[in-house]
């Protein structure tokens, strides 16, 4: 809030796509379903489907079926690429740059 007035920030693709990785990776192994993951990233439904759908074929997130229940989880890939991407984001930051 910024003198009464809400500043809305908008997120690029690959901030989305951090922000489901992340909130996927504080599920652990255990893994995350659509609805933790739709709340968490602020996303509807279809548009997680298709944030998923890139990351599942990119490698960097799995899902798992167990016992009819659809869970997410960060593979190796996924962990890595979310930590150089933090990485990133923080040198970034450190140069006054915004993303």
């Amino acid at each position: 809030m910024n003198g009464g007035i809400v500043v809305m920030s908008y997120r690029n693709s690959l901030q989305i796509m951090a922000d489901v990785m992340s909130h996927t990776s504080e599920f652990g192994q255990s893994g995350a379903n659509k609805s933790n993951l739709m709340q968490k990233a602020n996303l509807s439904h279809s548009r997680l489907n298709g944030f998923l759908k890139n990351l599942i074929g990119s490698g960097l997130i799995n899902s798992i079926v167990y016992e009819n229940h659809q869970t997410y989880v960060l593979t190796p890939k996924g962990i890595n690429f979310l930590h150089e991407y933090q990485k990133f984001v923080e040198l970034s930051g450190a140069f006054g740059l915004e993303l």
